[in-house]
């Protein structure tokens, strides 16, 4: 599948109703926050290092986003957190997830030294494992985390 990953500038002008709809009937409320605290200003990926992607297919249908942030429960410095990352279900399996979370990963560099994310899926667990994330953190607010500059050195050897 042909797709084009851009950063969103401004959620209110990029139609997201689909993949919300979507992502609610699977029992995920997390891109529903999504809109919520982008219209409330709580959350517009704004800060420094902060990004928020999208990912359109040929037909021009909104069919992955995913987002980076300062860590808001971390109490150490250079932590991120991957946000309201959700990819489609007619665009699993296909790389697009990989792809947007590389673009994460390489806009992360400079700016953080460690991401975490928190997911309850088996699915998602495989995938972050999958893509250099360890599991089973121990923390109570992230399931799985990569070090940057140990990732950034395994690429270098």
């Amino acid at each position: 599948m042909a797709v084009e990953i851009k950063e969103i500038q401004d959620l209110q002008q990029v139609d997201v109703s689909k993949l919300v709809e979507e992502s609610e009937a699977e029992g995920y409320r997390f891109l529903r926050r999504l809109v919520d605290q982008y219209e409330d200003g709580s959350n517009t990926f704004s800060k420094t290092g902060e990004v928020l992607y999208g990912v359109w297919d040929h037909h021009n249908h909104l069919v992955a986003i995913g987002g980076l942030n300062r860590d808001p429960y971390s109490t150490k410095e250079g932590v991120g957190r991957l946000r309201r990352f959700y990819i489609s279900a007619n665009a699993r399996r296909q790389g697009i997830g990989t792809k947007l979370l590389q673009q994460i990963l390489k806009d992360a560099h400079g700016h953080f030294r460690e991401l975490v994310v928190r997911t309850d899926s088996s699915s998602a667990d495989a995938f972050y494992r999958a893509n250099g994330f360890s599991g089973d953190l121990g923390l109570p607010d992230a399931t799985h985390g990569i070090v940057l500059e140990q990732e950034q050195r395994k690429k270098a050897e």
